[in-house]
């Protein structure tokens, strides 16, 4: 008998991580430094066994088809979310192996099929990271004119809907909606999951009562702290009137270094004087004019991030400061944070060893003794 395995984006660590964007060229960063992420399988495979080894909660993929341009023509190689998230689940033992899947491009059936195979595959960790669309230049590739913004978040909603229904097995049914209208449709086997953990990243306000409605966890980039304890209570509101809750997360580029000098020094070196202008220019119209992923003043003031992490929040300094930066994220109410690098694989390691143990010292982790998974 097959043993299912408890999903980990449930258990009862405080601060929850993990990893991000480790399928695409450049991950996160938009630099021309020589020890830039490059899409390879062996090492995204030791990165996943050492990301699962440290304990933490989720390995996510970002799911791209074009590059941005510039000098490096970041994320234009990158790997396929749903084959790459059953290769993730085979090598690793207990963290969720997440798929990014783009609603306007993967039919619900296949996607619930596929995602049913990877749940198999990892005994019960699958996830889905649900996107709606944004990226204009993505969708002309597949001959697929995008919908004004707040229609997409419909379709995601049947797109969403197929998918539960699906998953529930039982007999054929038949479907006929705005967006599918679908014959006797049936798909086995069903996920261990009764339903995996669902992500969606959105800002806007259809995106985030899309959230509230279908997601168990909502990723919200934010410039200040404050502007996202804001967001967290919004969300919690939003989740009420569905009787649901929805655990809120954020993203954060990385850089630990033994003295805040040389954290911001290195920081400097790839993100400033080595950034891919070009890449870093286009990335931030084609956001700011076509995704609603961040407030305005995020554009204005903070070039350096989005060079730095695509916007996120730079947890940048000793592993002392980097706690400390977590523990304010903590106490505003983010469940956790996703991770990012220069160079995924060596500065993970220094993650583990130097930041760790300090987040257990600080209460944001538990020892693995002492984990235990939570209700869902």
């Amino acid at each position: 008998m097959t043993q299912v395995l408890p999903n980990p984006m449930y258990n009862n660590n405080p601060f929850k991580l993990g990893v991000f964007s480790m399928n695409a060229d450049g991950g996160l960063s938009f630099t021309n430094v020589p020890e830039r992420w490059q899409v390879n399988w062996d090492k995204i495979r030791q990165l996943a066994i050492m990301a699962d080894d440290a304990g933490h909660e989720l390995f996510l993929p970002l799911a791209r088809w074009k590059g941005y341009g510039g000098k490096r023509n970041a994320r234009q190689d990158s790997y396929e979310t749903l084959s790459f998230g059953a290769a993730i689940g085979a090598v690793t033992k207990q963290i969720a192996t997440f798929s990014t899947v783009h609603v306007p491009l993967v039919h619900p059936v296949f996607a619930a099929k596929a995602l049913a195979t990877i749940d198999h595959i990892s005994h019960g960790r699958v996830g889905l990271n649900i996107v709606c669309g944004w990226n204009v230049g993505e969708f002309d590739m597949f001959g697929h004119k995008q919908p004004e913004h707040d229609i997409r978040y419909e379709q995601g909603q049947e797109w969403f809907d197929l998918i539960m229904r699906i998953w529930q097995g039982g007999p054929e049914f038949d479907h006929k909606g705005q967006f599918y209208d679908l014959k006797k449709v049936v798909g086995t086997p069903v996920p261990f999951q009764k339903k995996p953990p669902i992500i969606s990243a959105a800002f806007s306000p259809a995106g985030r009562e899309f959230a509230a409605r279908t997601s168990d966890f909502l990723f919200a980039p934010f410039t200040e702290l404050e502007v996202g304890a804001k967001a967290i209570v919004e969300m919690e509101e939003k989740a009420k009137k569905y009787d649901r809750k929805v655990g809120v997360f954020t993203l954060a580029h990385v850089v630990v270094r033994e003295t805040q000098k040389e954290a911001d020094d290195y920081y400097n070196h790839f993100a400033v004087v080595n950034e891919d202008k070009e890449a870093v220019d286009h990335h931030m119209h084609l956001k700011k004019t076509q995704s609603q992923s961040h407030e305005d003043d995020a554009y204005k003031l903070h070039r350096k991030r989005f060079a730095g992490g695509t916007g996120s929040f730079p947890l940048v300094g000793t592993p002392e400061k980097v706690v400390d930066d977590m523990v304010k994220m903590h106490k505003a109410g983010f469940k956790g944070t996703t991770l990012s690098f220069v160079d995924y694989l060596a500065e993970l390691e220094i993650f583990n060893k130097r930041v760790l143990p300090l987040m257990e010292q600080a209460g944001l982790r538990l020892p693995k003794h002492k984990l235990q998974n939570a209700a869902e």
